[in-house]
Formats: structure tokens, sequence, C-alpha cells
């Protein structure tokens, strides 16, 4: 079986389209969970109050889609 191997001739479209969807949801649940704490800490926490959560929410994912939401690379 192991004469049958041929280095580099294997088809590994599933793998790496498996490992862009595993990089993409730790890379958005991230920025999500982070939204989330922040906007739960500055709600229940702070005097801050409801819109004192919302609007850095708001905020920080705006900025966590410019700088994650790059155009992927054309290759290596």
């Amino acid at each position: 079986m192991a004469s049958e191997y041929h280095r580099g001739e294997m088809d590994i479209s599933e793998q790496t389209s498996t490992y862009d969807a595993v990089m993409g949801m730790t890379k958005w649940g991230s920025l999500a969970l982070v939204v989330a704490l922040l906007m739960l800490t500055l709600w229940f926490c702070t005097p801050a109050g409801f819109l004192g959560g919302l609007i850095p929410g708001v905020v920080v994912t705006a900025i966590g889609v410019l700088v994650l939401g790059g155009k992927k690379s054309g290759g290596h």
C-alpha cells in the first residue's frame, strides 16, 4: 500500500475548504464573543446602562469587521 502513495498527487481541496471554514469560525466567533462580553459587562457592571454597552459594542463590531474582513490571499 505504501508504494501506491505518490507525494503531491492527492487532491486536497476538501482539507483546504475545511481548514478555511474552521479559521473563519474561529475568527468571527472570537469577535462575537468579545463584543458580547464588552456589551454585557458595560450594561450590567457599570452605571452606563443598555445604551452605554450597545454603542461601544457596535463600534467594536464595525472595527472588527473592517480589520478581520480582509481579502483572501491568492496563494502562498
